[in-house]
């Protein structure tokens, strides 16, 4: 059985027809490797624990995020565990993961699981593990965490995609695990790893990595300390951005870019880059405008292209399934791209191939990440407000009901 995307029309399954990629076998809820255990205790968030301003995280159909306190808190689709509290229950309203202590200082989402990194530099992952995305040497999923083996110090961040992960070393290496249909562990192969295995021709120089993709494939690229970006994995549709169609096993430069980069989102099939200078450049699918160019295409963009409509410029981007948001230097949010379930928060569901601002976030906005039909940002104050898809809850609402403009997260 596979485990499809759970989105209503085309989304992303218009570009299912990927040339040379194996489909994974994925699972369902029902097929999980093994049972859940016994529900383990996770109170509901207090708003006492408040939000640890820099640390949200959106995955598929769920979020996380860091609390003062160290603490982390989850919310929405929890199929396979992914919110950490030992249950398989969806949550409505964020819940404490447990059993990991109050030293947690940096958490990615991914599909259907999450990771976090502790202040010793140890990763642990809960969640879906079919294809080894927990990277605990199983493929048993698990509702809490679990160790990743070889990571029990030593990293200094962690970045989820769809089915796999990777980290970067306190020595600047790179490492990866989980799905590899695609080449998207960089290992030089296309077979899935249990356990994390080392990105070839990456050297250790590795400033951040950002992981990708969807059912039909991965990809994942990094932001080398002298500014340039390197990419591997799926390329159907151009989104290693080095100018041609071909998946890659090992890193490939983006064309252009072999400097002058500041950060790096990938998104299902799409990925940006923003510059020193405050300009954002996309690349790869643009079928719902998700490169923010004016223009929408069946084609993908092989190399990248500046967005245009930015205003006062950005400090900061997150590329989410097939859509893209940004905070401007004025701190507000501009979002672009596919807008289905009202995840670009302009109040509609019409998709935009330019940015529009998110209605009620014009200033003030310290953070923003996007997840696959959902959008979530933090304020100055560590106040944080969701908007787009909630059939599970992953608005943290407390409710089902999407919104098309920012609701506030529970507690």
């Amino acid at each position: 059985t596979k485990r499809w995307p759970i989105i209503a029309g085309v989304g992303v399954l218009a570009v299912a027809a990927i040339i040379g990629v194996v489909d994974a076998p994925r699972l369902t809820p029902s097929d999980s490797a093994a049972p859940a255990p016994g529900p383990v205790t996770s109170p509901p968030a207090s708003a006492t624990q408040g939000v640890s301003v820099g640390v949200l995280t959106a995955g598929y159909l769920h979020s996380c995020r860091l609390t003062a306190a160290g603490g982390v808190l989850c919310w929405g689709d929890n199929s396979f565990g992914q919110l950490g509290d030992g249950t398989r229950t969806d949550r409505a309203a964020p819940v404490n993961v447990v059993g990991l202590g109050a030293d947690v200082v940096e958490l990615s989402a991914g599909g259907y699981q999450t990771c976090a990194v502790t202040s010793a530099g140890a990763v642990k992952c809960w969640g879906a593990n079919d294809l080894g995305q927990l990277g605990d040497g199983s493929t048993d999923s698990s509702p809490t965490p679990v160790d990743v083996v070889g990571l029990g110090a030593g990293v200094r961040s962690v970045a989820v995609g769809y089915e796999h992960a990777c980290v970067v070393t306190t020595g600047g290496a790179g490492k990866c695990w989980g799905a590899n249909e695609s080449g998207q562990l960089g290992d030089g192969s296309t077979t899935k790893r249990l356990a994390p295995v080392d990105v070839q021709d990456l050297g250790a120089d590795v400033r951040a990595v950002s992981a990708g993709g969807d059912y039909s494939g991965g990809q994942t690229c990094a932001l080398k300390t002298n500014g340039g970006v390197l990419c591997w994995g799926n390329n159907a549709t151009g989104q290693l951005g080095d100018g041609t169609t071909t998946s890659r096993s090992t890193p490939t430069a983006v064309t252009e870019l072999s400097a002058g980069v500041e950060a790096i989102s990938v998104g299902d099939e799409h990925a940006c880059a923003l510059t020193v200078g405050g300009e954002v450049q996309c690349w790869g699918d643009n079928l719902y405008g998700q490169l923010g160019n004016g223009s929408t295409s069946t084609d993908g963009q092989v190399t990248p292209s500046p967005v245009s409509a930015l205003g006062s410029g950005v400090r900061a981007l997150s590329s989410g399934g097939s859509h893209t948001c940004a905070i401007t230097n004025a701190s507000g949010v501009l979002c672009w791209g596919d807008n289905e379930s009202g995840q670009l928060g302009d109040g509609t569901t019409e998709n935009r191939s330019t940015a529009v601002p998110v209605v009620g976030l014009t200033s003030d906005i310290s953070l923003v990440h996007a997840g696959a039909k959902s959008t979530c940002a933090l304020t100055g104050a560590g106040v944080e407000q969701c908007w787009g898809k909630n059939d599970s809850g992953q608005l943290g609402d407390g409710t089902t009901k999407g919104s098309s403009t920012p609701v506030s997260v529970a507690g």
